[in-house]
């Protein structure tokens, strides 16, 4: 992760924090508010290929309005294992820094100021100023959320 982020040009910083059953346990953790934290999930597209959605961690992905801004009609979460397999991360710790495979990055655009996200393991929190990562994935900001 730190690699894939220097490469990049984008300053990260992982802090370790204790374990968290829920994102609002984690923010609690942290000190700030659920939208602080930003949810990076990865989407499958119908033809097997996948994508990074980040929401605000108070809302949800709108599937409606992820699909207009990609271009597709059928858009789905996959199973635990297969986004495994397509990130090399486990779900609760998903990011797009230093995954297995590059995908395109799609970012809410309530996403704003340094962030906190999944950091690659359990029990740690990556800092990032959204605009920095908007710049160095070269994301798609858009009005994906609920």
């Amino acid at each position: 992760m730190r690699t894939d982020a220097a490469a990049r040009g984008i300053p990260i910083d992982i802090v370790e924090r204790p374990n968290a059953a829920s994102l609002e346990e984690a923010a609690g953790l942290l000190g700030v508010a659920p939208s602080t934290i930003v949810k990076s999930l990865v989407v499958k597209r119908h033809d097997g290929t996948f994508l990074f959605a980040l929401v605000p961690g108070d809302r949800q992905i709108s599937w409606a309005k992820l699909r207009a801004v990609v271009g597709v009609n059928k858009l789905q979460l996959p199973s635990q294992d297969v986004a495994l397999d397509a990130t090399g991360y486990e779900r609760g710790t998903i990011t797009p820094f230093g995954s297995t495979t590059a995908w395109p990055v799609f970012m809410d655009s309530r996403v704003a100021g340094r962030i906190a996200m999944g950091a690659g393991e359990h029990g740690y929190s990556a800092w990032v100023d959204a605009d920095e990562l908007v710049r160095g994935f070269d994301a798609i900001l858009a009005d994906i959320s609920d």
